[in-house]
């Protein structure tokens, strides 16, 4: 081996060392590592490439025994030890290849593999011996793959094309079968009995001899790159280096790594995950959380309380989440999942009933840490003053929309001190603000500000056109409440009037699938008369349930949409204010002026 530097080595072991070393269970796979899935012609593709001595890519290994990384093992497929083997080194790369080539080379019994259609099977592979030898021939059609029973038909199975089941079978058509090649004492009985069948026969002598020669010495000499990796690395490396060359595979992700972690300690975390999120998904807002959410929020959890205990820095980068203890999962994951569900009825109370309509996925993770803290103590009404203050600010501000780790820090220690202590207000209120020219660009449910207005807008009370309830848990899953245009977009579309307008915000409402069938692409005079008529409802208490939706009735009976839609907008903009309990500034500028047709602070 030569030495490279401080944290791996390289160095070019032959193929037979690797693979007796597999077999051995002294090179065995990390348990992240997900299942074997070549199929048969790329087992097929890399033989051809070992035959000819092409290179197949470097294999990174890492030597096992070292105190900062520890994952359970779990043997390369086809392998099976009568003892539990604890390995030398683990696989992070290559294993694809080396199970590819361990299969068909060194352990006797048939490769499990697939088609290229995905449909399992069951293949030995053999080299035929007279096409390796042909220099016209593509070496790939050299290597037959062939069926458990060692037999080639057609015709729906009645016909068979190739019988090689017997060693006498193989003799006679020429192939070798690629099972035995690193088989000293089989492969020189069957090298025995070639000769013996061909011992008359000079030319098929010769033939072997250069085969053996040519084709067979160059799987027995074959050598493999490997990089090193040594036992100190610390995990967050092995992570990145894993990632950046399994380019092939599927990416390893920080849960993945940590459930391998804690598997060395005998800790399941993938069916601790799976039993917590299904208690967790009960709960319509935290149906978007992932484990790795999870991860990162008891991460951000511990390091806090590590911060008031030591005073050390609060981060949970993903350096940090690898970093996560068993220890401290342990003490904190029942404690997290509880506040997590507070955090949900929080949010439900807010009229966020679901994932789809929670404006930042990345803000439940510093919100539930911060409930965790507080207990029953976030049901207090000046702390859930507070606590909604933030959050507003840091959904309409727009402020978790990037890397968001450094805030998740901040904002944690920022909220519990100023609640807990009476401290500053938090750098999320004060960085927070809202642009009124952000009303013209918010045009779908993709922006975060988006989704945050129209909860703002059921919850400060909007009632159903139709019936009059307000959106509640029940009416907003049974008549699928959703987002819908007030003057409708076929309607706004025949009048000319600007997308940027009747396209935004301002002109959308949280309405029924009931009410938006009924309102259709009519002028909202119309729409407003049918549903009095129909369905009985005064003319007094439409006004009302229009008010509710922060809309001008008499705009909106004279069709009005220039007048709606700058009394609206700036309704909207007094709706912000409340939220985040900060003025909205800038409204009456000339730049809002020029962009609305009119000024938009209310007198």
């Amino acid at each position: 081996m030569i030495g490279i530097g401080t944290t791996f080595r390289s160095g070019e072991p032959s193929l037979l060392d690797i693979l007796e070393k597999i077999h051995k269970g002294e090179k065995q796979l990390p348990d992240f590592q997900r299942g074997w899935v070549w199929d048969d012609n790329h087992i097929r593709s890399l033989i051809a490439s070992v035959s000819m001595s092409y290179p197949i890519g470097a294999v990174m290994l890492m030597e096992t025994g070292g105190e900062g990384v520890r994952f359970r093992p779990r043997t390369v497929e086809g392998v099976i030890l009568d003892t539990e083997i604890e390995p030398q080194m683990l696989i992070l790369d290559g294993q694809q290849r080396l199970t590819s080539l361990y299969l068909a080379l060194h352990s006797l019994n048939a490769v499990p593999t697939r088609t290229d259609k995905g449909i399992d099977i069951k293949r030995y592979y053999y080299l035929d011996i007279e096409k390796c030898l042909d220099p016209d021939e593509d070496r790939f059609d050299a290597i037959l793959s062939i069926s458990e029973d060692r037999k080639i038909t057609s015709d729906f199975g009645r016909k068979v094309d190739l019988d090689i089941s017997s060693q006498e079978l193989e003799f006679e058509s020429g192939l070798f079968p690629l099972s035995i090649i690193f088989d000293p004492p089989k492969y020189s009985s069957w090298r025995r009995g070639y000769q013996r069948k061909f011992r008359h026969d000079d030319n098929k002598l010769d033939k072997f001899d250069e085969f053996e020669s040519l084709i067979i010495q160059r799987f027995q000499q074959y050598r493999v790159p490997t990089i090193e990796l040594l036992r100190d690395t610390p995990k967050e490396a092995v992570c990145q280096v894993f990632e950046k060359v399994n380019t092939g595979g599927v990416s390893l992700t920080v849960f993945e790594l940590i459930t391998a972690t804690f598997a060395a300690d005998d800790y399941n975390l993938r069916d601790d995950w799976r039993e917590r999120k299904n208690r967790l998904y009960d709960y319509g807002p935290l149906k978007g959380v992932d484990s790795t959410d999870f991860l990162t929020s008891i991460t951000l959890l511990s390091s806090y309380q590590r911060h008031k205990n030591t005073g050390s820095s609060v981060s949970c980068k993903r350096k940090d989440v690898l970093r996560l203890t068993l220890d401290e999962y342990k003490f904190n994951c029942d404690l997290l999942e509880e506040g997590m569900i507070k955090t949900a009825r929080l949010l439900i109370r807010e009229k966020i009933f679901d994932d789809k309509s929670i404006p930042y996925q990345t803000q439940l993770i510093p919100l539930s840490a911060i409930c965790t803290i507080l207990g029953d103590r976030f049901e207090d009404d000046a702390i859930k003053n507070k606590l909604l203050r933030w959050y507003w600010c840091g959904v309409l501000g727009e402020l978790y929309g990037g890397a968001n780790e450094t805030r998740y820090a901040l904002d944690i220690q920022d909220v519990l001190s100023w609640i807990e202590d009476s401290g500053n207000e938090p750098r999320t209120i004060r960085d927070a603000n809202f642009n009124p020219l952000r009303l013209l660009s918010l045009q779908t449910r993709l922006s975060a500000a988006y989704k945050g207005l129209m909860v703002q807008l059921m919850k400060q009370g909007g009632l159903d056109f139709l019936n009059g309830d307000p959106i509640d848990l029940t009416l907003y899953f049974d008549r699928a409440v959703d987002i819908h245009h007030i003057f409708p977009k076929a309607y706004c579309q025949s009048q000319g009037y600007s997308k940027s307008h009747w396209n935004s915000i301002v002109n959308k409402a949280p309405l029924t699938a009931r009410t938006n069938r009924i309102i259709g692409g009519k002028a909202p005079s119309i729409y407003i008369e049918s549903i009095e008529k129909n369905h009985k409802i005064e003319t007094e208490r439409m006004d009302e349930i229009m008010k509710t939706h922060l809309i001008n009735p008499a705009f909106l009976r004279a069709d009005d949409f220039n007048a709606f839609f700058i009394n609206r907008a700036a309704y909207i903009l007094d709706l912000i204010s409340n939220a985040m309990r900060k003025q909205v500034t800038g409204r009456d500028s000339e730049e809002i002026i020029n962009a609305f047709g009119a000024s938009l602070a209310l007198s």
